[in-house]
């Protein structure tokens, strides 16, 4: 079994699209492989310190247990606090999370290993790496 979480702007499971910005994204949708099917798709609110709630998102993402997380792009000291954790971060393609998981289940996403210095993580990221 292979754990996605990939950072989004609603909670609408497969259908959710991505949120911009990785540590502002409203919800986080948990995608659970098995093989190369979709066996569960779950959505968890963003109770990190920048939604009211305590501890920075990649800690919130941590106690998830994912195996990878999907996204537009992430600060560098989110990059690193996944790496030491051994949770690879993969570079999304598309808008929604079924894309995205498709995309990953046919090995076409690239790995991050470095961070975006910009405050917004989207376009703006993707420009600048």
């Amino acid at each position: 079994m292979v754990r996605l979480v990939i950072p989004t702007e609603d909670g609408n499971g497969l259908d959710a699209r991505l949120s911009q910005h990785f540590g502002r994204a409203p919800y986080f949708v948990v995608v659970e492989i098995q093989g190369d099917k979709v066996a569960s798709v779950q959505a968890v609110p963003n109770q990190s310190e920048h939604f009211g709630g305590y501890g920075l998102p990649p800690d919130l993402i941590l106690q998830l247990r994912p195996d990878a997380v999907i996204t537009f792009g992430m600060g560098p000291r989110a990059i690193s606090r996944f790496q030491e954790a051994g949770v690879a971060v993969y570079r999304a393609q598309s808008e929604t999370v079924k894309e995205n998981v498709e995309a990953y289940l046919q090995g076409k996403l690239e790995e991050l290993t470095e961070g975006c210095g910009k405050s917004r993580h989207g376009e703006e990221c993707q420009k600048h790496q």
